[in-house]
């Protein structure tokens, strides 16, 4: 199901301001494909494709693997931010985040600031059997994986919540969900293509 929220209400009632859709922000836990989706809606609308995990090694001149390992989960968090503080200054790109942006609420403000956050989500269990055979993932290097997704997803889902539109990738073909978020971000932007 696709939710899609109002804009929300400032203290006296009264409807916020809209706001400038200059780019498209995919959020959401890993495994739930904003990479893979990211990549086919910026072919389709035409715009630059960028991936913050990928950005993040460029600066950092090593994976995120190397840098949870080396430096630990808050040097990441540090380049990210400095990731997310760049991508504001862009125009016409499908951003996919890594799966702990989107919980952050500064990283949340600042997308919303200037794209249309989506969410994917997806099941622990969808999402386990998605990523199940990757050995890049830092956050599942533990004991009980489906059950740290379970935690993780009950941790982040109220911020992944506060995206503009929520769509569940786990009962959606690949090109459902593509065509689900170009639609949303066409809607958005009043329906320019």
């Amino acid at each position: 199901m696709t939710e899609m929220h109002p804009a929300p209400a400032d203290e006296t009632g009264a409807v916020a301001a809209p706001r400038e859709y200059r780019n498209l922000a995919l959020i959401g836990f890993m495994g739930t494909g904003k990479s893979t989706v990211g990549q086919a809606a910026a072919a389709q609308l035409q715009f630059e494709f960028a991936d913050t995990d990928r950005l993040i090694e460029a600066v950092a001149g090593m994976t995120v693997h190397q840098i949870f390992t080396r430096f630990g989960e808050s040097v990441f968090r540090g380049l990210e931010k400095r990731v997310v503080a760049d991508l504001a200054r862009r125009r016409d790109t499908v951003i996919a985040t890594g799966g702990g942006l989107g919980a952050n609420t500064d990283h949340m403000a600042s997308l919303k600031s200037h794209a249309l956050v989506v969410c994917l989500w997806a099941s622990a269990e969808v999402i386990w059997e998605r990523v199940h055979h990757q050995t890049h993932r830092p956050l599942l290097q533990v004991p009980d994986p489906l059950g740290r997704i379970g935690q993780l997803l009950a941790q982040r889902e109220p911020a992944y919540r506060q995206a503009d539109v929520l769509i569940n990738t786990g009962l959606r073909q690949f090109r459902e969900v593509v065509q689900q978020v170009v639609h949303n971000f066409q809607l958005a932007r009043g329906g320019e293509r």
